[in-house]
């Protein structure tokens, strides 16, 4: 199979052998997407997950989208000449994906010493559901089964009812993206040393740190608070009622009003009469007190219009609304297909569907598909001769390969509240200088607090490991000094509302005449071309126009939405920006120039659910809420053990899980029942196989009920609460956790670690957050070589601006 050309897409000549199955198959994609030659290495019979449901006929949907771009050869592992192949593609590859159990490659005789002996370079990235080490290192599990013991389904559904899985498998498909991050810090390393490494990647970890992490940088409507802060001891979350949804003539739509102005247009649509028109009520704090009372005036007033009406009138009024759009509506939209954020591909004969097209664009220009997944066999021998593109830009002088990837580097960081920070954070956690580029006039909303204090744990968890500039980008001194430190800058990052930067004169047109190896990464909601581009833009309302919250709710209860806590998917689409960087980085080594990554938010939501987007291009309606019943078998659900609110996820993937689930819940009788003998007719009998196994969940707490499953095979998962998250032992075994003193809060923060265990690379320097402009002087001085007599004038105009200590009461 021929691959279509990948042009000047960045990670061109970088070679990929992919052994993933059922899980962690979207990391290759994505770097094809970018230009690697990815070949999948197959079975006779074929990967496990060309059989993976939702099928149209004969062929995985889910195959389909998460194999796109890449080739197919066909090697038994097990024979001896097949092994000899493939250790020749091993030879002269860059890097390796695996999903095997642990130990099995070794098993093979393939493990990591004997790759490392043929190919010293080689980055082998293992993406197994807990990792290589650790006391759950045999567990086995499901999307449902990482959502429960990751701390996300303990924060999903309403008060009063039972947790509720979120929808689609955003377990796997965010934390795939965080693998090929963390694939492309380790071959960024392997280029500067010369030496390879082994990542022992969890998508148990990868889920707590990409997914509503309890240890992350909140919304800037939590005021500072952490999510632990927020998290109920018992039973769900409250309703957030700043992100309320209202019924509207037609559907649902989601007002995010926040700042003052905001309010402003929101107290004028609601007319003269009502009794908050006081300006006061701008301030956010003041307004949560009487939420209840708004709302329902806003109720009243959305009641009798259409949503389309609606969200005209809100965006004309200032006032940040969205529709909740339906898949099929999402499909049809006319702002995402004129961004090509659909394309469509062939299925079978005759047979064609509409998928999104790819995660990010680069240089303006969609990194997507481009060819259809392979038939099996579809790429030849796949031979390679010689070494890759890329490996030839490795240093003249290798450097150490225990040093931090991106030390050397500099990063100007103008991302706020969630998706901004932690991209800057993930540069700094990997050596970095990131430079926090701010303005008092213009504060980043993560800053913000209820209670006047100098720096929040939300704030220092996304802002760890950076320096605080000062800098008025409204003043033209102000702008000349910040084209200054772009000159000898790698990196900067925004994520203001689309045409702000090239607005203030300092687009990528601008910077990159000032310096050609300049990278610039920008996310918004919507993306930052098409016809709703400069659209208002909130997490709640990039879930609200993805279709992600109409689905997020129960089946039973229309208006049941749940997703008024998570922020997805700030800190996934973070991750998405940061590949893209990590390739035009490798790129840059090469080519001498850099280029432009862009992000929108709404589109990693769409990318993470493209099976099931798939299918509901081909079978409309068919991407609709299941809530606690996921679709391929059962029993699938999260199930009441003994306790107070105790519940444990159970996942039966096939005969085999049945069979053992009714050995351990004593009841063999069910194995050859013909009511249960075959997924569909578990799935018809949903209800009698569910009551069996709740029949023994509730005599049991759910942590016996989750290893005791284990211990026989079947996928299992406590629901953790964010309160017990750090007394895991898996987590404390794999050292996920660490702790860092920040001036201003009294006791050491909580914190993660690194993204994946690895050989060489070392864990994270985590240092404290800045305050606004600590840093100002001390960068003046270094990086622009002012004077203190300047520095001082420069303080004075206005166009630098220093830490100022917040005068006592």
């Amino acid at each position: 199979m021929a691959i279509s050309n990948t042009g000047n897409l960045p990670l061109t000549g970088l070679r990929v052998l992919d052994l993933s199955d059922g899980k962690g198959e979207m990391c290759g994609r994505f770097l094809a997407d970018l230009g690697a030659d990815v070949v999948l290495v197959e079975p006779p019979s074929g990967l496990a997950s060309r059989k993976q449901g939702p099928l149209v006929g004969n062929q995985s949907l889910y195959f389909a989208t998460h194999n796109a771009n890449k080739r197919s050869v066909v090697l038994d592992l097990e024979n001896a000449n097949d092994k000899n192949r493939f250790l020749e593609l091993v030879d002269s590859a860059d890097i390796l994906i695996e999903t095997f159990r642990p130990g099995t490659l070794e098993k093979l005789g393939l493990g990591v010493a004997v790759l490392h002996a043929r190919n010293a370079q080689l980055v082998v990235l293992s993406i197994t559901d807990f990792g290589q080490t650790g006391p759950y290192r045999d567990f086995v599990a499901t999307n449902s089964v990482h959502m429960a013991l990751a701390g996300m389904l303990c924060r999903s559904g309403l008060a009063g009812r039972e947790p509720l899985l979120p929808p689609g498998e955003l377990a796997y498909e965010a934390t795939a993206v965080q693998a090929a991050w963390c694939a492309l810090i380790a071959y960024w390393q392997r280029l500067q040393s010369g030496v390879g490494d082994h990542l022992d990647f969890s998508v148990f970890e990868a889920t707590t740190q990409v997914l509503d992490p309890g240890l992350g940088v909140t919304g800037s409507a939590q005021a500072g608070k952490s999510a632990m802060e927020q998290s109920a001891a018992r039973g769900r979350p409250q309703v957030f009622p700043l992100y309320p949804i209202f019924k509207c003539a037609d559907g649902y739509v989601r007002i995010c009003v926040l700042n003052p102005r905001q309010w402003q247009g929101m107290s004028g649509w609601l007319g003269e009469q009502h009794e908050f028109t006081d300006p006061s009520y701008g301030n956010i704090a003041k307004r949560a007190a009487v939420i209840g009372k708004i709302n329902a005036l806003i109720a009243e007033l959305f009641s009798t219009q259409s949503a389309a009406a609606l969200v005209a009138e809100g965006q004309c009024r200032g006032v940040p609304i969205a529709a909740l759009l339906t898949p099929g509506e999402v499909l049809l939209d006319e702002h995402f297909n004129a961004r090509g954020a659909f394309t469509e591909v062939d299925i079978a004969s005759g047979v064609r569907g509409k998928v999104p097209s790819g995660y990010i664009e680069i240089n303006g220009k969609r990194a997507g598909i481009r060819d259809t997944a392979p038939v099996l066999g579809q790429g030849g021998d796949c031979s390679w001769s010689g070494t890759s593109t890329l490996s030839g830009v490795a240093q003249a002088t290798p450097k150490t390969p225990g040093r931090r990837p991106f030390e050397g580097l500099r990063v100007l960081d103008l991302g706020v509240i969630v998706a901004g920070a932690e991209l800057g954070r993930l540069l700094a956690d990997q050596g970095a200088e990131v430079i926090k580029v701010e303005n008092s006039a213009f504060p980043d909303g993560g800053r913000q607090s209820t209670t006047g204090v100098a720096i929040t744990p939300s704030f220092a968890q996304g802002h760890r490991g950076k320096q605080s500039f000062g800098i008025n980008l409204r003043s033209e001194k102000g702008k000349a000094l910040f084209k200054q430190l772009a000159k000898d800058a790698d990196m900067i990052f925004s994520n203001f509302k689309p045409g702000t930067m090239e607005s203030l004169g300092l687009g990528y047109d601008v910077v990159s005449t000032i310096n050609p190896r300049i990278i610039m990464a920008d996310s918004s909601a919507l993306g930052n071309t098409g016809p709703q581009s400069k659209s208002m833009g909130y997490g709640p309302l990039v879930r609200a126009s993805s279709g992600l919250t109409g689905l997020w709710r129960y089946p039973d209860t229309d208006s049941s939405f749940s997703d008024g806590v998570t922020i997805i998917p700030d800190h996934f689409a973070a991750r998405v920006a940061a590949v893209g960087v990590g390739a035009l980085l490798i790129q840059r080594e090469l080519s001498g120039v850099g280029g432009t990554v862009s992000v929108a938010q709404a589109e990693v939501i769409f990318n993470a659910m493209a099976s099931k987007l798939l299918r509901e291009s081909l079978q409309p309606n068919s991407f609709i809420p299941r809530g606690n019943a996921p679709e391929f078998d059962a029993p699938d659900s999260v199930f009441p053990c003994a306790g107070d609110d105790e519940w444990c996820v159970v996942s039966v993937r096939n005969d085999r899980d049945w069979a053992s689930l009714c050995d351990v819940i004593g009841r063999p009788d069910l194995i050859h029942d013909a009511h249960f003998a075959t997924a569909a007719a578990r799935i018809a009998n949903r209800e009698a196989a569910d009551a069996a196994l709740i029949a023994w969940t509730t005599q049991h707490g759910p942590q016996t009920v989750m290893e005791t499953l284990q211990k026989a095979g079947v996928p299992a998962g406590m629901m953790i609460r964010l309160t017990e998250y750090e007394a895991n032992p898996h987590l404390q075994a794999r050292n996920f956790f660490r702790t860092f003193n920040q001036p201003g809060i009294d006791k050491p923060l909580l914190t993660e670690n690194a993204p994946t265990l690895s050989l060489h690379m070392p864990d994270p320097d985590i240092r404290p957050a800045p305050l606004q402009g600590e840093h100002t002087r001390e960068l003046a001085k270094r990086l622009l070589g002012l004077s203190e007599i300047e520095i001082e004038g420069l303080i004075g105009s206005g166009d630098l601006e220093p830490y100022v200590a917040p005068q006592p009461k």
